[in-house]
């Protein structure tokens, strides 16, 4: 019953469209050369306002099943573009929306004064489409660029308290010619690269795709505690790297360009080509697949060990074999860093304290590996 009740209304308002519309073609009819409805009787003029009025109304009766079984899909997605949106995002919209209907009150007046629209009706549907063409804007320019404006007067203040103090303070750069460094789920949950941004050595403006963001989530909501756990631990990551930063948060829920892959490997590749960025990851395969699709990466694991202190062949080393290795006789010895030692022959000193020489140094983006044997 309520719903037949709506559509009739929607009919309703359909022949008032479409009385509407005709109202609007006989005053376009008497202010022009052609004069294309001049020459019927006021009850041919009715009939045809009706018959118009009729037309719309049919069309709206036909299309509300149309309307009804689309309303669900936009509701659901009204509801997740709400639920994405955070309270900066929906003060800045708010805001774009209080400066939109300000410009349109004061552009809709002139540009019905310039076209010299005498007609109720067709100043009423002007006035309507500048509120709505600027509201729109308002709305879409405030919620997108909300953050960056508030990143800039952010800048702004602690340049101004900077030039007052006269001290410094290390900041992630966005230097002009800079490409920007797109962060994948690994690196975010790492951590690292919030002490990095600290130093000032990434350059160029920071990014993170909505899809991290929405894989972050999942993970710290999995039911495995390790998972959940290290989930969260980059949610943290990220809050405090976005308070100190305010690095940009890319959405590609309307990105028509970006396509529609399941992976997250794959959109991330394809946004950092879009881009023209580099990823910044501590994922090994994704390192890998990047390198042949041509995109450039910044591998953090790749750093930290080209950053630890060199061992020569030769050099000798007092290490606690901890484990067997893989090969026959091989046992395996670990640095205070992580690095993995392998020492040749080490399997019947298993569990005690050695000395081993270093034979040969073998790096790689997933890490470092050094291989010895007893002295």
């Amino acid at each position: 019953m309520f719903k037949n009740l709506i559509r009739a209304g929607v009919t309703g308002i359909g022949f008032l469209l479409g009385v509407g519309v005709f109202r609007l073609l006989r005053y376009i009819s008497e202010h022009s050369e052609s004069g294309f409805l001049e020459g019927f009787t006021v009850t041919i003029m009715t009939v045809l306002m009706i018959a118009c009025g009729a037309v719309f109304a049919l069309i709206l009766f036909l299309l509300f099943p149309v309307f009804v079984k689309h309303s669900a899909r936009i509701e659901s997605r009204l509801d997740r573009e709400i639920r994405r949106w955070s309270v900066v995002e929906l003060v800045s919209g708010v805001a774009g929306l209080i400066i939109g209907l300000v410009i349109a009150f004061l552009v809709a007046s002139p540009i019905v004064n310039i076209i010299n629209i005498r007609n109720t009706y067709a100043s009423v549907t002007v006035t309507v489409v500048v509120y709505c063409v600027f509201v729109w804007l308002g709305v879409f320019i405030g919620s997108r660029k909300g953050k960056d404006v508030l990143a800039g007067l952010a800048r702004m203040r602690e340049e101004i308290a900077v030039g007052r103090s006269g001290t410094t303070r290390p900041s992630a750069a966005k230097g002009g010619g800079a490409s920007p460094k797109i962060l994948d789920t690994s690196v975010i949950i790492d951590g690292r690269i919030a002490d990095i941004m600290k130093t000032g050595f990434l350059e160029g403006s920071v990014i993170i795709p909505d899809f991290v963001l929405v894989e972050l989530r999942h993970i710290a909501d999995s039911s495995d505690g390790l998972k959940r756990a290290r989930g969260r631990r980059g949610l943290d990551v990220l809050n405090r790297v976005q308070n100190d930063f305010g690095i940009e948060i890319y959405q590609t829920v309307n990105d028509k360009g970006g396509g529609d892959f399941a992976e997250v490997d794959v959109k991330l590749l394809e946004l950092t080509k879009r881009l023209k960025g580099k990823i910044v990851t501590n994922d090994y395969n994704l390192n890998k697949v990047a390198g042949i699709q041509g995109v450039g990466v910044l591998n953090i694991n790749e750093l930290a060990n080209n950053l630890k202190p060199v061992v020569l062949p030769g050099e000798e080393m007092t290490l606690f074999l901890v484990k067997e290795g893989k090969e026959q006789g091989q046992a395996v010895a670990y640095l205070d860093d992580g690095t993995m030692i392998v020492v040749e022959d080490g399997r019947r000193c298993l569990g005690s304290t050695v000395t081993v020489t270093v034979t040969s140094v073998l790096q790689t983006a997933a890490g470092r590996m050094i291989f010895g044997r007893l002295k």
